[in-house]
């Protein structure tokens, strides 16, 4: 809305002062409403919604969010484009931006998958995402191999459901990677492990489907490797099938005219290392990096690090960067000194996970840091 006020009184003033011969005086209104309009620092908020809340409900969350300084909301519906339907007019008539937010390669209870047991990554050591007490180290830990065609096709399908969503700005990716195959050092103590290596029941992805496309390729097996942690084609072959995910991701969504976003870990080489995962070499229109400094044991600081190798990364890309912030660990006055690193380092804006958790104090915080 107020884009379109802008455009409209520039039409408005370019007809009043070109009759007046000011043609000049017209550019420098244009220039000067470009930037009100592009150098906005945006807030974003990750929130998972259901069908129990009423639309008035939901309409007042959306309302807060508006009145402390948010200007966008990715929503997770578990990839229901009905849902997202539903509640997409509701956010954006308070003036917030919508996008929809999907678990992608990680797909907890997909009951399509679940009737596919071979769509299913596998460690290296034989174990397999389709059974619960198989899987690394968590039970919603169910993911989908990106080689297996009927895999990815059913996953492109998802990401085309919530595109077709008239009013969504983008696809929101989440989970666009394997299994972590290094845990942030943070949480290692919660699962009391110890990983000064890639282990072998948390390296995937040696399913059939993964392992014969490999070998199709590059006639070795990765099974019969000694050490396939140093084999640079098998590593990059992951990190290509990411890659080809997104990109097809990236044609479906904006042949419906919208924006392709995603959730990544912190920065590029980080993400490879860790999840096989290398977002600067994606077709993407716009990257959130999960900079939860905590996680890694890491201080306030680092935000701006990361941030900076991240857009650095990226070069020359069309590619925005908005710093993704965990809010449950940070006082109010160490979020402030977080959006102020993710600003200063880069960033076009900065987003929280996850409102639901937002004290009153950190909304303040959000508020006043916006005016």
């Amino acid at each position: 809305m107020r884009f379109l006020k802008v455009i409209v009184s520039i039409v408005f003033l370019s007809l009043v002062i070109a009759c007046n011969g000011k043609i000049k005086q017209v550019e420098e209104v244009v220039e000067n409403a470009s930037e009100d309009v592009t150098s906005k620092f945006k807030y974003w908020s990750w929130m998972t919604v259901g069908n129990k809340k009423s639309d008035s409900a939901y309409t007042e969350h959306f309302q807060k969010l508006k009145n402390n300084g948010f200007d966008a909301v990715l929503l997770n519906t578990g990839a229901d484009p009905i849902l997202l339907n539903r509640l997409t007019p509701l956010a954006k008539n308070e003036g917030l931006e919508v996008h929809a937010w999907m678990f992608t390669t990680n797909r907890p209870g997909d009951t399509t998958a679940l009737k596919h047991p071979e769509w299913y990554m596998v460690s290296r050591s034989g174990k397999t995402c389709f059974k619960k007490e198989e899987r690394p180290y968590v039970g919603y830990y169910q993911w989908l191999s990106p080689s297996h065609p009927e895999a990815k096709k059913h996953i492109l399908s998802l990401v085309e459901g919530l595109a077709k969503v008239e009013g969504v700005t983008s696809v929101h990716l989440d989970y666009i990677r394997y299994p972590d195959v290094f845990l942030p050092i943070g949480l290692l103590p919660k699962y009391d492990l110890k990983q000064e290596e890639e282990l072998p029941d948390f390296d995937f992805d040696y399913s059939d489907a993964s392992v014969n496309k490999f070998i199709a390729l590059h006639h070795k097996d990765p099974r019969k490797m000694e050490n396939p942690a140093i084999d640079m084609e098998w590593k990059n072959f992951r990190l290509n099938e990411i890659r080809s995910l997104v990109n097809d991701a990236y044609e479906i969504v904006h042949n419906h005219d919208k924006k392709l976003s995603a959730a990544v870990f912190p920065y590029p080489e980080m993400a490879d290392h860790m999840v096989r995962q290398r977002w600067d070499k994606w077709n993407i229109d716009m990257v959130l990096p999960m900079i939860y400094y905590n996680f890694y044991n890491e201080e306030l600081d680092w935000i701006g690090y990361a941030t900076a190798q991240g857009i650095e990364d990226l070069g020359d890309k069309p590619v925005e960067l908005h710093t993704g912030l965990y809010t449950p660990k940070l006082t109010p006055e160490d979020l402030k000194v977080a959006i102020k690193e993710a600003r200063d380092n880069g960033a076009k804006g900065v987003a929280f996970f996850d409102d639901y958790t937002l004290t009153e104090e950190q909304f303040e915080v959000i508020k006043n840091s916006k005016e």
